[in-house]
């Protein structure tokens, strides 16, 4: 299928591995022009020659931490015109609600949400004047599904639907849809190498672990897998193309059935 993507120009944040690198490269394999980012000059230029050696296409790069203000509008005024914004950037640590402390709250506010909100407010004015645009919201199953081990992470992915609707509502009758994207558990680098260390610490393999997980943490997953960060891009690249005008202000699950709803 093709999804109409040729020429775009789209942002991915925190695109270098896991998720959003898989959504830049397979974004890229239908002829957008992708902004990959991350924090780390070596790692842009890494994951920008992997695009372009396997899928490629036009693979730009930004090096900067789009939780902060200056680099959002650096990002912005260097590629002016951005048609697709797929807000990815995140961070997540499990920790006892007891000791996640005032900064940690704001932190996490900051990373998950507010550059999501910021990026949106800065490209926003180009799509207008298109009227034409798409932005995505990375959100997660335990937007719904909050994590009693990492509360403060499940706040920042309710929040991004939350600001996905509210700017949809904001957006009626024009071009431009926004919508949340929200993941299962998926085995991207951070999370790999987390449930690695996990597995080792117990004296178990990765196979061992992720059973026990969709076991006893995940119980309703109807995959009883992690999920590759491909299955998450796919649906991605669907949203952000011309072909899903008729789809905005949703919360799209792409969560290997967790959520135990129909609806």
């Amino acid at each position: 299928m093709d999804l109409k993507l040729k020429g775009k120009l789209a942002l991915v944040s925190g695109s270098t591995a896991g998720i959003g690198h898989a959504i830049a490269a397979a974004l890229a394999a239908e002829g957008a022009r992708v902004i990959v980012n991350g924090r780390k000059q070596a790692a842009v230029d890494q994951a920008v020659a992997a695009i372009r050696a396997g899928e490629g296409g036009a693979v730009l790069g930004f090096a900067g931490d789009l939780g902060t203000a200056e680099a959002a509008e650096a990002l912005v005024a260097k590629h002016p015109g951005i048609e697709i914004l797929v807000n990815n950037l995140g961070i997540f640590e499990p920790k006892p609600f007891e000791d996640i402390p005032d900064a940690d709250w704001t932190r996490f506010f900051d990373v998950n949400v507010l550059s999501g909100v910021r990026l949106a407010r800065l490209v926003l004015p180009a799509m207008k004047r298109a009227d034409w645009g798409r932005i995505i919201f990375v959100s997660s199953e335990s937007a719904l599904q909050i994590p009693a081990e990492m509360i403060h992470y499940g706040m920042t992915k309710t929040a991004q639907i939350a600001v996905a609707r509210g700017l949809a509502e904001s957006l009626a009758g024009t071009g431009i849809t926004v919508n949340s994207v929200l993941p299962g558990p998926t085995k991207s680098r951070g999370v790999g190498d987390f449930v690695d260390a996990l597995a080792k610490a117990d004296g178990k393999s990765f196979e061992d672990y992720e059973k026990e997980f969709f076991e006893k943490v995940r119980p309703t997953s109807l995959i009883k897998r992690f999920e590759a960060p491909e299955e998450i891009a796919s649906l991605v690249a669907y949203v952000a193309s011309p072909l899903s005008s008729g789809t905005t202000g949703a919360a799209l699950r792409v969560d290997g059935g967790c959520t135990k709803s129909a609806f």
